[in-house]
This record gives C-alpha cells, structure tokens and sequence, in this order.
C-alpha cells in the first residue's frame, strides 16, 4: 500500500477536495480507485470507523463436506477372482538376467567354437597314431612275411 509521502501531490489533492465537499472515505476511496478500509481485529472508537468494523462471524461448518469427501475417496470394495501368478512378484534377478542374455548368447558361440576346435584337435591326433598304428601293424607283418 502507498504511504502518505508516496502518493502523488495530485491524488492527495483531489482526496483534500473530496473531503472538504462532504463526501465520506468510501466515496474517497472509490473516486480514486483505493481499497476500501476494513477493520477486522480492531475496534474503533470513531461513529464513522465503528461502520467498516466488519462483524465477527462464525466459520461455516466443514464436516460434512469433508464426510462427502471422504465417502466418495471409499468406494466399496470389488472382489474379483485373482490370477496368483500375475501376482507373484519377479525374481529379483529379472532385470540382470535380461542385461547379460547378450553377453550371455555370444559367449556360447564361443564357447561352442572351442570345443569343435579340441574335438577336430584331438581327432587330428588320433588320426596320426591311428596312422602310426597302422604303420607298425604293416612292419610287424612284413617281419611276419
């Protein structure tokens, strides 16, 4: 709100005016666009205060509105039958096993890789001493010869 030093020379000029031809503060306030004084806590000893004392008022009951309220925030409760297996919570490894499945799945083709290769390894071997068997088969015959 403006303070008396505050407000423009014209404006206290014009409320001087008003005054001094008679008219009371709420047709001041409303020729100059204020806001209308309203005395809540106080209580003047003016006629003219004593008549913008707002009367004391009661506060409206609330209670049932807040009963309103709170009926439509409690609906009945609806019993349908309950699938238990969407329920059931998940594992708490779900997400960790999703995030390795890639990982996972390329480290079983390797996995699959080496083995083939130390199977193809040992069979090579095989086929040498396989070889090597023979070949001492064929010179214990030739001996026998």
């Amino acid at each position: 709100m403006l303070q008396s030093k505050e407000i423009p020379e014209q404006m206290r000029n014009k409320a001087v005016d008003l005054y001094q031809s008679g008219k009371g503060c709420k047709a001041i306030s409303k020729a100059l666009g204020l806001q209308e004084l309203k005395l809540r806590n106080y209580t003047p000893e003016d006629k003219e205060l004593k008549q913008r004392q707002v009367p004391n008022t009661k506060p409206a009951s609330v209670e049932d509105k807040v009963k309103d309220q709170l009926e439509a925030a409690n609906p009945e409760p609806i019993i349908e039958e309950v699938d238990l297996a969407n329920l059931a919570p998940r594992k708490p490894d779900w997400d960790l096993k999703r995030d390795v499945a890639k990982k996972l799945e390329k480290l079983e083709r390797r996995t699959q890789r080496a083995i083939a290769e130390l199977i193809r390894d040992r069979l090579r071997g095989n086929e040498e001493e396989l070889a090597a068997a023979v070949g001492a088969v064929g010179v214990e015959e030739g001996d026998l010869d």
